[in-house]
C-alpha cells in the first residue's frame, strides 16, 4: 500500500520544505521507494533535492493542467535515492487556470493513480497558504504531517489548519487524517519551547512524533548545496533526527496495517 502524506502548515518558515526533502531522503535510506512532489511555486524542495528548477522540461504545472502525465514529469534526485515531481514559478499559473476547471481539486489525486504501484511513500510539499494547490494535496493525501515550531504563533496557525482539515473531511476526502505533528527547530533550553511542547502533547497525545528536529547548522547549509542533509553530513544532528523520524513513521505505518 502506498502512503500519501501532505506536509502542510499555512504558517511559513516552520520547516515544511526542509522536512519534505530530508524525510524523503531518510525514508529512501530505509529502502523505501519514495516520491517527493513539490507543490510550492517557489520550487525550494526541487532545488533542495539538487534538481535545477530553471532547467526542468516538465513540472507539476504541466501535470495539473494536463499537458503531460505525472510519470512524464518524474525526475530522479541526483544524489539521493528517490524521485521528484518538480516545481517552479509556472505553478502559480496552474492555480489560476484550474479555477475554470470542473473537478479542479481532484487533479493531483487523479494524476497520481498510475504511479501508486511504484512507491511506498509519496510526500507532498505544500505551499504556505490554504490555496488550490494545498487543496489538491489534501484531497490526494491519506494523512497530513504538520511541521511546527514550538512558539506561541505556531499554535494560532494550527487552529486555522484544523478548520480546513475538518472541511476537507466533510467534503472531498473523508479519509483524510492528521498522521502526526513534527516539532522543528527545537531548542530544549528555551522555556517557551517546553511550554508549547507540553500543550501539543496535551492536545494531540500520540499524534505528536517523539522525534524532534533540532536547530542545526548543517541542516540549514544543506539546501544551498542542493543536497538533503543525509547526503551533506550524515552524522550531523539534523541528519540523525530525520533518520529517527523516518524510523518512527515506518513503525507507525507498519502498526496501522
Amino acid at each position: 500500500m502506498t502512503h500519501i502524506f501532505a506536509i502542510a502548515n499555512q504558517k511559513g518558515g516552520v520547516g515544511k520544505t526542509t522536512t519534505a526533502v530530508n524525510l524523503a531522503a531518510s525514508l529512501a535510506a530505509t529502502k523505501r521507494r519514495v516520491l517527493l512532489i513539490d507543490l510550492d511555486p517557489q520550487g525550494n524542495a526541487t532545488m533542495g533535492c539538487g534538481v535545477d528548477k530553471y532547467e526542468i522540461e516538465r513540472s507539476m504545472y504541466d501535470v495539473l493542467v494536463s499537458n503531460c502525465s505525472a510519470g512524464q514529469a518524474l525526475t530522479p534526485a541526483p544524489e539521493a535515492n528517490f524521485d521528484v515531481l518538480p516545481a517552479n514559478g509556472d505553478l502559480t499559473a496552474a492555480e489560476v487556470e484550474l479555477m475554470e476547471v470542473t473537478g479542479r481539486e481532484q487533479k493531483l489525486n487523479n494524476a497520481l493513480k498510475a504511479l501508486l504501484p511504484d512507491y511506498d511513500y509519496i510526500l507532498i510539499d505544500c505551499p504556505p497558504s490554504l490555496n488550490m494547490l494545498t487543496l489538491n494535496a489534501l484531497v490526494a493525501a491519506q494523512g497530513i504531517l504538520i511541521p511546527m515550531q514550538c512558539e506561541y504563533y505556531a499554535l494560532e496557525g494550527l487552529s486555522a489548519l484544523m478548520q480546513t482539515i475538518t472541511s476537507i473531511q466533510s467534503g472531498p476526502n473523508p479519509q483524510l487524517e492528521i498522521t502526526g505533528l513534527i516539532r522543528t527547530m527545537y531548542d530544549p533550553r528555551n522555556s517557551l519551547t517546553k511550554d508549547v511542547s507540553d500543550q501539543l502533547t496535551e492536545h494531540f497525545g500520540d499524534k505528536l512524533f517523539t522525534s524532534v528536529i533540532p536547530r542545526n547548522v548543517r541542516l540549514a547549509e544543506a539546501p544551498s548545496h542542493g543536497l538533503p542533509v543525509l547526503m551533506y553530513d550524515k552524522v550531523s544532528k539534523g541528519a540523525l533526527a530525520y533518520l529517527a523520524l523516518a524510523g518512527e513513521l515506518n513503525r507507525r505505518m507498519t502498526a496501522s496495517k
